[in-house]
């Protein structure tokens, strides 16, 4: 593109896309560690499923068994906890995403419409050189032409 056709907004677009690059990784980077964070909380509440304190024990063995069993359970509420907070920051890392992403397209789409303007400006321009070859073609014959009635 010469200068008259430079879109002088480029460096904005390559900058936007720069951060739509970014955040598109951000963003699976959060989905990343919002997966290993439900992951290891489902790893942890399967885990409690089958404990239970056991049956023929003298009472400070169960009382033992009884608080492993809570703390167990507090961790892994902890963990669901962790699980759905990472869910929900992978989720506005995924908006913002979003948001780069459109605010992307609409300078594309004010590229797209500038290089459709230039086409169209070319276009108009050759059109009317050709007209400007036509009609000073057909002048000169008109006047190099001698009428027959004379």
């Amino acid at each position: 593109m010469g200068k008259r056709t430079a879109f002088r907004l480029q460096t904005v677009l390559e900058l936007r896309r720069t951060q739509e690059r970014a955040a598109a990784q951000a963003a699976a980077q959060a989905a990343n560690v919002a997966a290993d964070a439900d992951r290891q909380a489902t790893e942890r509440e399967t885990a409690l499923v089958g404990a239970h304190p056991p049956e023929s024990a003298n009472s400070g063995a169960f009382v033992a068994s009884m608080a492993l069993l809570r703390l167990a359970a507090e961790d892994a509420s902890a963990q669901r906890s962790l699980a759905t907070a990472s869910a929900e920051q992978a989720e506005l890392v995924r908006q913002q995403w979003t948001a780069a992403a459109q605010r992307t397209k609409a300078l594309e789409r004010m590229r797209d419409r500038h290089v459709e303007a230039i086409r169209l400006a070319d276009q108009a321009a050759e059109e009317r050189a050709v007209d400007d070859l036509v009609t000073g073609r057909a002048g000169r014959r008109r006047m190099e032409e001698v009428p027959w009635t004379e």
